[in-house]
């Protein structure tokens, strides 16, 4: 059917009298851009009219297949009306450049094909993973990973469809790459080491993009961003960002505690030694506060008893679990049980210990500070009989020293 169209449009051209042969040349090209612009046109209004009625139903893939294919179509069409363009111009000219147009439309139509899978596997990501399109979104992590696993081989096998179609031997290619590759290995070790901990880290998941992560290894601890084929995002709590080869994931141990079930409160309280005699009963109420407390998970491990003789505490260790994962949920529900334990503790009469430190001296030792005030007392003593004695005393003095010098 091309082959009659290209006969037909020739005939034309070469038995149309009333012009030139460039002047006839001319208006079908021109003729067949603008029949293209106006199939192209039409083509995007229709597979637009398509979506829009697609919408109403229930089945999302027709929406994907469709939205993906409008602009290849398009595309496509332009490619087809530029290359019986080139065609009609490459017949009556002599000009090198139209020789490639079986070439361009053969790379042409692999770009657009490629470009169409491209933009389908783009589509499928986004419904697997939008909980307003799917009952059970599936988790971003793995279908970004599927994702850009498809994406690369469409685009290898697109590349060495392309080398083929240019002329070059796949198989040469191939050879040249198992030797060259080898070199490569060598080359970029740290690139291909990131590749494929990035690999693992899709396959193994001990992490996916929202998870806090840290890890006791290294210096890193924050919220993942971003898993890529070499680096890994992570958002840490001051806001910034952190970027970490994946390569060091697989030599180092990770925590996520995202993934927690519950979260511990884990005390140690003490009360004074003088309240010893209230010791079983605080224990019994603080176990029995928590047995019953909203915000406690009493299926965990609950443990509340009299721990140790400390150094200036009666020590009494708590140890429960929340219902809370979350992070300020936790510390109030930790506050609201700490401040219940000291309720209990203040209603026996009893206080909550702090270092103290109590010295027993044997009869008969007396302090600094008592010789100090026995002399203050001798000395008010002294002054309470007067001051006649001592100007008594004062002039014994000088009568003393008087009669020692008439002996003289």
């Amino acid at each position: 059917m091309i082959g009659d169209i290209t006969a037909m449009v020739n005939s034309w051209i070469e038995n149309f009298g009333l012009l030139s042969e460039s002047w006839r040349v001319g208006i079908v090209v021109f003729a067949l851009v603008f029949g293209t612009a106006a199939v192209a046109y039409l083509a995007s209004h229709v597979i637009g009219a398509l979506e829009r009625k697609f919408a109403k139903t229930n089945n999302l893939w027709d929406d994907t297949l469709l939205h993906a294919a409008r602009k290849p179509v398009v595309a496509f069409v332009w490619l087809q009306g530029v290359y019986w363009a080139a065609e009609v111009a490459h017949r009556y000219s002599e000009a090198e450049i139209f020789k490639a147009n079986g070439t361009v439309l053969q790379v042409g139509f692999i770009f657009i094909l490629v470009w169409t899978v491209l933009r389908l596997i783009k589509e499928g990501e986004n419904i697997l993973i939008s909980p307003m399109k799917m009952q059970k979104p599936m988790d971003y992590t793995t279908v970004n990973a599927v994702s850009k696993l498809s994406r690369a081989v469409v685009m290898i096998t697109a590349v060495l469809i392309a080398m083929q179609s240019l002329g070059y031997s796949i198989s040469g290619v191939l050879a040249f790459g198992g030797v060259g590759g080898i070199a490569v290995g060598f080359a970029a070790k740290d690139l291909l080491a990131n590749f494929f901990g990035g690999f693992i880290i899709h396959l193994d998941r001990p992490f996916k993009v929202g998870d806090w992560v840290r890890s006791p290894d290294r210096n890193i601890e924050g919220t993942v961003e971003h898993i890529g084929w070499r680096l890994t995002t992570i958002r840490t709590f001051d806001k910034r960002p952190l970027y970490v080869p994946n390569a060091t994931f697989t030599t180092i141990a990770v925590e996520n505690p995202s993934r927690m079930t519950n979260r511990r409160i884990y005390e140690t309280i003490g009360i004074r030694y003088v309240d010893v005699g209230q010791m079983a009963s605080i224990v019994a109420d603080i176990k029995s506060m928590l047995q019953g407390h909203d915000d406690i998970d009493s299926d965990q491990t609950l443990i509340v008893n009299f721990m140790a003789f400390n150094s200036s505490s009666l020590d009494i260790m708590v140890y429960t679990f929340t219902k809370t994962t979350e992070w300020v949920r936790f510390h109030e529900v930790k506050q609201d049980v700490l401040l219940k334990i000291s309720d209990i503790i203040e209603g026996y009469g009893a206080e909550v210990a702090f270092p103290t430190r109590t010295l027993h001296l044997p009869n008969g030792v007396r302090l600094a500070g008592e010789d100090r005030d026995d002399g203050g007392s001798q000395a008010a003593d002294t002054e309470s009989r007067g001051s006649a004695p001592r100007g008594q005393q004062a002039g014994n003095s000088r009568g003393d020293i008087e009669n020692s010098g008439d002996s003289e």
